[in-house]
């Protein structure tokens, strides 16, 4: 393993694994392959451009032509796939692109795997392809019972995983990763929406009661746990990656809210999004024997988080006033107006 290929590299996760293993291993060269879509941002790998052992090529994973050249050119011998539409909300508005990206895009991607030889391949997926678990934990040879349009995608992206590692012999690993959160996440999902809603004193739009139990898993820790499983998870298996950090939404917008001395008037619960998943866990002995643990306790890592937003408005201000605008008012206007 010498050349890897980070598809979806500009993206939240993909950008901080990028930096993690530049920190980590000197003697690899990472070439990040990124189609740049509305969450893909280049200032996200700003730390890392002139470094002499990266590199970026802007691509679509379900272009083969361009994918298998940039493969030659690079010399790629491992693919860790991050690329993919990963918002449930936006999944539920416009499926089309979630099957392009996370199922298609996949086949691609192994199917050049495949062809040109590679050594390894690693899939980063996510909890949500199990559906919602009311007690207990989620083991990886649990049935998958995805309930949105995106965990239905990814669900299906695992599935071609699993086939080529069969059927092929394919260097293939999985990971299911949890509720991620960190510096450089696109504002449309949870933490970074409610951060920045209330850095500005907005409405934060709280789905339904609240209640909704969520296992939230720092960046850093899950690029570790990544790491290890790419360097050292046997081919053909599957590793739940979560934080063991179970949080209901309302208790962590009161954390948000408290972090930044903002009101808790600020919290609108709006009606709740369809097929919403009540309760995500998982069972992370499988990871854990493997060697990985998390690094950092949930509340130590979410001030850090908040504090990284509060600090770097050049970053998030541009994304905000863009496409995302007309995205915001789509999902929420009518929910937000109902709730006043």
């Amino acid at each position: 393993m010498k050349n890897i290929l980070v598809t979806g590299g500009a993206g939240f996760i993909g950008s901080n694994f990028v930096r993690y293993m530049l920190h980590k291993y000197s003697e690899y060269k990472i070439v990040v392959y990124d189609k740049l879509t509305y969450a893909g941002n280049q200032n996200n790998l700003l730390e890392v451009h002139d470094d002499p052992r990266y590199k970026f090529e802007r691509g679509d994973i379900a272009d083969k032509p361009s994918l298998e050249q940039v493969i030659r050119t690079h010399a790629i011998d491992t693919i860790v796939n991050f690329a993919a539409e990963s918002h449930v909300d936006r999944s539920i508005l416009e499926p089309d692109a979630f099957i392009h990206t996370d199922v298609v895009g996949t086949y691609v991607l192994l199917e050049a795997a495949r062809a040109l030889g590679l050594e390894r391949f690693h899939q980063v997926s996510t909890d949500e392809v199990y559906g919602s678990i009311p007690v207990g934990f989620f083991k990886e040879g649990d049935p998958m019972e995805p309930n949105s349009p995106y965990a239905a995608s990814k669900a299906g992206g695992e599935l071609m995983v699993r086939a080529y590692h069969e059927t092929y012999g394919l260097n293939t690993v999985i990971t299911r990763g949890s509720n991620t959160f960190g510096p450089y996440q696109y504002p449309e999902k949870v933490a970074p929406l409610f951060i920045t809603n209330a850095i500005d004193g907005e409405p934060l739009p709280l789905y339904g009661d609240g209640m909704q139990v969520r296992d939230w898993l720092y960046v850093e820790d899950h690029c570790a746990g990544i790491d290890l499983v790419l360097h050292k998870g046997p081919p053909g298996e599957v590793y739940n990656l979560g934080g063991s950090n179970e949080r209901h939404n309302i208790d962590v917008t009161h954390l948000i809210l408290k972090l930044l001395n903002k009101p808790e008037s600020l919290i609108r619960p709006v009606a709740d999004r369809p097929g919403h998943d009540r309760r995500y866990a998982l069972d992370c002995a499988k990871l854990k024997a493997l060697g990985w643990t998390p690094a950092r306790d949930f509340e130590t890592a979410m001030a850090e988080t908040v504090a990284w937003y509060a600090k770097n408005e050049w970053w998030w201000r541009p994304i905000k006033s863009g496409e995302f605008k007309a995205y915001y008012a789509k999902q929420y206007g009518e929910r937000l107006a109902a709730a006043n």
